[in-house]
Order: C-alpha cells, then structure tokens, then sequence
C-alpha cells in the first residue's frame, strides 16, 4: 500500500472520530440545565430576554482580563462542583457559564435548581460565595466561535450601537455568557447581555 493512501486512510479515521466525539460532546451541553429564560421581543441583531430568578456560585476575580481570569475562576468554581467542599459532595454542571464584565470580573456558576441555597454544602475555598438573583431583563446579543478581550469589547460597542438606534436604555452591566466546553469546536454559542432600564414588554409597540 502507498505511502499516500495510508496517510488518507489515516486522516479519514481522524476525521470520523473527531465528528463522532463532537456529536457526543454536543448531545452532552445539551442535556444540561440551563438558565431559563423568555424572549420578549426580537431584533434582526439582538434580542430583548425576561430571566427567571436562579441561586449561583461565584468567585470574584483581581483584573478585568477574559484571557487571564477565565480558566483560573472557572477552575475555583469547577473544583466546588466536582467535589471541593466540606461533604465531597459532586454537584452538577450547568449552563451557560457567565461572567461580568467590569473593572473586575466576577465567573458565576447557575445552582440547579434543585437546590436551595442553605442546601448547599460549604465550599473548601472560601473564595466562592453564593448569591440569590432576582428575575431581570435584558438585551443579549450571539456569536459563534472562540471568546477573546477583543471579541467582549467589539460585541458590548455593538450591543452599545444596536441599544441606542432603538432608543432603548441599559445599565452598564455587561455579561458574558458561554454554553460550550473548551473541548466544543463545533456550533459555539457565545453572548454578551446588558441589563436594561425600565424596559417593559410592549414600551415599543
């Protein structure tokens, strides 16, 4: 057999088996809980959502860079849920992973909705707190691909840009929200939101 022809066969093997283990690792993100929400209203660019209320855990991180703070706080909250805390207990995983944005950065876990807040077994780190939020609107706009400080800067302008030409008003806290694992090429769903100002549901009608 040719040099040439094993070295097809070799990548079509490659190629298969990466298309197997991503339809795995999709089926898998999909079957996870997720922060419920409804959207109110649509736009070509962006969307106005209604959050329910939801518990998470979170750890608060020293600079406002996604590309250093990101895999060091989700790592803290990963080792909680995996068994870091005082009952060895393993808690699952949700979706999406979020994070505010600001001076700081603050990576939130949602708790499943199982549970209650003093349910919940006392972190190892004591750098994990636990909040309650209350239901809350705003705007969320999608992209694919990988996340990058460039990426979260270019898409708040732009959430910016799309928010001001419909004259509705917001806050200046931004989130980044992310649904795929690292390990997740394929159909990356990634979304910066903004809470808004005294948005109700039919103010633009």
């Amino acid at each position: 057999m040719k040099a040439s022809t094993i070295i097809i066969l070799i990548v079509s093997v490659l190629v298969v088996l990466f298309i197997i283990t991503q339809g795995f690792v999709s089926k898998a993100s999909k079957n996870i809980e997720s922060l419920a929400y409804k959207v109110l209203k649509e736009y070509p660019d962006f969307e106005i959502r209604a959050y329910s209320k939801a518990n998470f855990s979170s750890v608060a991180m020293p600079k406002s860079s996604y590309k250093e703070m990101s895999g060091s706080g989700f790592r803290v909250l990963a080792g909680y849920i995996f068994g870091g805390n005082e009952e060895n207990k393993s808690i699952a995983m949700t979706s999406p992973v979020a994070m505010e944005l600001g001076d700081t950065m603050t990576m939130k876990f949602m708790i499943p909705s199982e549970y209650n807040l003093d349910e919940l077994p006392k972190p190892n780190n004591d750098q994990i707190k636990f909040t309650a939020e209350s239901e809350k609107i705003v705007a969320a706009i999608r992209y694919g691909g990988w996340t990058s400080d460039e990426k979260l800067e270019e898409k708040k302008k732009e959430l910016i840009t799309l928010l001001a030409s419909e004259g509705i008003e917001h806050t200046s806290e931004f989130t980044y929200l992310g649904y795929n694992p690292p390990y997740e090429v394929v159909n990356r769903r990634n979304e910066v939101t903004v809470e808004l100002v005294n948005y109700s549901a039919g103010s633009e009608d």
